[in-house]
């Protein structure tokens, strides 16, 4: 009777096992799945690429740091400082950065594989566009210098060497028909000692490639009479068409603002963008262009360079592609859907 207890015992010990083996197994695919399933619901988390923490760049990540945490898609947002353009599109090709601001012609370059980006294209696509770099080209009022062609044989401040002024500086020169030996001096000067060599009379001009205004170009003006000088015309035209990252950009006059000037400038400028990884989850960069969107629409918008273009065009121009998550959240606004991160949610 006992043999026979113990017997029966075994088998249903057996069984039992055999069956939770079996229950086991389904149980272990279904968590498998929802754990799948989970883990594509996870918050992203960013490493914002910026600039230097005295430029434009890093302030605006610190803004929009809050505005993209407050979505259920994204969760920490760390904004970090550095070199700026180059470096962020090499941090988001390596997976060091994931979302950076850069300048249109860097941008150019890396998608293009040329310059300093020379064998390799980089993978990289819009949320959107940003404000305008714009050449600003300054001349003292003595030197003479109406037009870029006025510049042969003067004393010029390029910018300093390496730098997008300079990069500025070359293509509008070359549009022009000028080169640095038609010059009378080349000096690479950045924004305060191009400023104190006008002041002093060693610099009869130099340009300037950034936000309007620029502080400099402002303490330039309060002590030495200067004039700006305008790119427009047929160096202009060869530069917009050889450099398509270019677009023509208005000083306006009497704009305290904006200098105060008497007469508008005509000029060109570089647009800014932000960009993220071309592998980026849609789902994402959807929720990053609607967010952005959405806070540009509110008065909580406290930096002056995201207060210099318009929202509704930051899906328009843009020399790299639009990243496919992000342009359906622009076709949807343009179709008059809502659009909104809220709808989003």
């Amino acid at each position: 009777m006992r043999s026979r207890f113990f017997a029966f015992g075994a088998a249903f010990a057996l069984s039992a096992l055999l069956v939770g083996c079996g229950n086991g197994d389904e149980e272990s695919g279904a968590g498998a799945d929802q754990t799948e399933a989970s883990a594509s619901s996870e918050p992203v988390n960013l490493i914002f690429g910026t600039g230097g923490t005295s430029g434009t760049y890093y302030p605006i990540g610190g803004a929009l740091k809050g505005v993209f945490e407050a979505s259920d898609r994204i969760g920490d947002v760390q904004v970090v400082s550095t070199g700026a353009s180059v470096q962020n599109i090499n941090n988001i090709e390596d997976g060091t950065n994931q979302i950076a601001i850069v300048m249109s012609d860097v941008a150019y370059d890396a998608i293009n594989g040329q310059n300093q980006f020379d064998g390799r294209k980089a993978d990289i696509r819009s949320i959107a566009g940003l404000y305008p770099n714009v050449v600003q080209v300054v001349a003292t009022a003595s030197s003479d210098i109406h037009s870029i062609a006025d510049m042969k044989g003067k004393r010029i401040g390029v910018g300093k060497v390496g730098s997008g002024v300079e990069q500025s500086a070359q293509k509008v020169l070359e549009s022009a028909g000028l080169s640095y030996d038609d010059l009378g001096r080349v000096s690479h000067t950045g924004y305060a000692d191009s400023v104190t060599e006008m002041s002093n009379g060693n610099l009869d001009a130099a340009f300037f490639t950034s936000g309007v205004p620029n502080s400099s170009i402002t303490g330039l003006m309060q002590n030495t009479d200067v004039n700006f000088v305008n790119v427009d015309g047929d160096t202009a035209d060869r530069l917009l068409e050889k450099y398509p990252y270019y677009e023509t950009y208005e000083i306006p006059a009497n704009a305290p603002e904006r200098y105060d000037l008497d007469q508008a400038v005509n000029t060109v400028s570089i647009r800014n963008l932000l960009i993220v990884s071309g592998a980026m989850d849609d789902d994402v960069a959807h929720e990053l262009a609607s967010r952005f969107y959405d806070y540009l629409g509110t008065d909580r918008v406290s930096i002056s360079a995201l207060k210099q273009f318009d929202r509704d065009s930051m899906d328009e121009n843009l020399v790299v592609p639009v990243a496919d998550g992000a342009q359906s959240f622009y076709d949807e606004h343009t179709d008059g859907g809502s659009g909104s991160s809220d709808d989003a949610d």
